[in-house]
Parts: C-alpha cells; structure tokens; sequence
C-alpha cells in the first residue's frame, strides 16, 4: 500500500456476477498476475449460503494473492470472513456502525456517487476511500447517477485537506475502461475500480497490465 494512502493505488477490480467460482478464481489471479492492487467482492443476485460460500473462496484466492479483499454492502459478512473491510453504499449502514464492528484496522470505503459533499462527511466519519460514479456509461448499472471530472477534481482536494497520517483515497467507478482511465487518473483518482472493463475483457491479465502502467 501507498505509504501517503489508506487504499493501495491502481487497479480495484470488482467481481461480476458470475456463479461459476473456479472461473472467477482463476480471473482473480490473472488480474493479480497484471497488477491489481485490490478486490471488491460484489454479488447482487446470490442467495445467502451460495454468496457465503463463494465470497470464503474469494478470500482465500486474495489472501494467496496478496490483494486487499473487499466485501461490498455488508459489513457482517466481512466481519465473518475477516476481510480487509467493507464498502458501504447509500443504503448499507452508516459508516460509525461499520467502524464499530470492524474495528479500526479494516478499510471503510463509501459511495459518494456525483456528490463531494458526501466525501466531506465521509471523512470526517474516518473512511479509507470515497468513491465517486458512474463516470461513464455502465452496462452493469445503467441507470447509475453521473459523476464528473471535477467530481474527481473536488473529492481529491477534500481528502487533501486531511493531513494528519496517511490520506483517504479518491476511487473512481463506473464505464471505466483502458482507454478512458488515463483521464480519470489525470482528474485525481488514485484508483480505478472496475468491472467489465478487466473481468469481460478476452485477455485479463493483459487488461489489468494495461490499466496498472496507467499508474507508473
């Protein structure tokens, strides 16, 4: 991890909703094998004991990796599979309840979706990364709100106002592919998370090299 960051830099891949979990294991690793820095388990459409289940092997694949493994929504999962932290959106909890069963060594990262002005609540409550999206057209959430550039502008600066120990990081999420990244690190996001964009490319080891040199 970034020494100045509370979230390691680069690529944040995020699962897609695959049932296969000897497939999506072996993308975890190709990714890994190209430079992602950290994972988001994110299931929507899972049952409880199947989600369990998968999201145990999941943390396992990570851990054998060495990447960071977030759970997504569910702070009570995380704990139960001892994750490295949660991600908490809109309507998952507030971030003091999360602390609270976390404890203070796990990541707490929040949506901020097109909105700074979350991002300055969020670190006032002591968050590890505020994420702003959909910054482009999502197949996987169509419907999502619309941040900007200067969305990414503006949550950099608020989290540079935090200059007491490491820094939280600014995340950008939604449509990211590798042709468009390079303008969203340029607008100060210190890691990409993205979904179709790495796990339904053809080649996911060369994506995820592509989106990491974005970072060097």
């Amino acid at each position: 991890m970034n020494a100045s960051l509370r979230f390691p830099k680069g690529l944040y891949g995020v699962t897609p909703e695959w049932d296969d979990t000897d497939r999506l294991l072996d993308a975890i690793s190709a990714a890994a094998d190209g430079g992602m820095t950290a994972l988001q388990w994110r299931r929507k459409t899972i049952d409880a004991d199947a989600g369990l289940a998968q999201a145990r092997r999941v943390a396992e694949r990570c851990q054998k990796e060495g990447l960071l493994f977030i759970v997504n929504d569910d702070w009570r999962l995380a704990s139960l599979i001892d994750a490295d932290g949660v991600h908490l959106g809109r309507e998952d909890g507030g971030v003091a309840e999360a602390r609270l069963a976390l404890g203070p060594g796990k990541i707490i990262g929040c949506s901020c979706y097109n909105q700074p002005k979350l991002a300055v609540e969020a670190i006032k409550a002591d968050v590890d990364y505020v994420a702003f999206g959909a910054m482009f057209a999502s197949s996987v959430k169509p419907d999502a709100v619309r941040a900007s550039l200067d969305d990414i502008r503006q949550g950099r600066a608020i989290v540079e106002t935090d200059n007491v120990g490491p820094r939280a990081a600014v995340v950008a999420i939604g449509g990211i592919t590798a042709h468009n990244a390079g303008d969203v690190i340029d607008a100060g996001a210190d890691s990409i998370a993205v979904i179709s964009g790495l796990f339904e490319s053809r080649d996911i080891r060369d994506t995820a090299a592509r989106f990491a040199a974005l970072f060097a």
